[in-house]
């Protein structure tokens, strides 16, 4: 496949793609677990150091540079913050009650869960329906030789 025009691909007989997709679902899950032991390797080896480095900084995300035999071995901390939903929204009812526009400070967005959606009744659902926009996301593919029914 590698170096093969999708054009030239997209002619391939579904066994043969098929076995396409079997392949590289092996391959990416060999991939996955070479990956995973690399970074197991890479955290036993400079996780010490790291930890040691991030306290001299006194910091937790960021860049961190740590120097291994003429390499610098340049370690990415990414920040992900979590906020507490229930005590913002009641942030937010105390930002209103004091008479200012909460949207001033925190954007709020609205998710309806949709098997929550599939299970309200006709009546509630109507009332959400205009509010509700439904979108393809990118297919993903699957050939199987056919079951034969009896």
């Amino acid at each position: 496949v590698r170096g093969m025009a999708a054009e030239t691909i997209a002619r391939l007989s579904a066994p043969e793609l098929a076995s396409l997709l079997a392949d590289l679902a092996e391959e990416k899950a060999a991939l996955g677990a070479v990956e995973s032991g690399l970074h197991d390797a890479l955290d036993r080896r400079y996780g010490a150091r790291l930890r040691q480095k991030q306290a001299e900084l006194r910091r937790t995300t960021g860049i961190i540079r740590l120097e291994d035999n003429g390499f610098e071995v340049i370690i990415d901390l990414p920040k992900r913050v979590r906020w507490d939903q229930a005590r913002l929204a009641s942030i937010v009812e105390k930002i209103r009650a004091s008479g200012e526009d909460p949207t001033d400070y925190v954007r709020i967005e609205y998710r309806v869960p949709e098997r929550a959606y599939s299970a309200w009744p006709a009546s509630i659902r109507s009332v959400f329906q205009p509010a509700r926009t439904v979108e393809s996301g990118k297919p993903t593919y699957r050939i199987e030789p056919k079951k034969e029914t009896r």
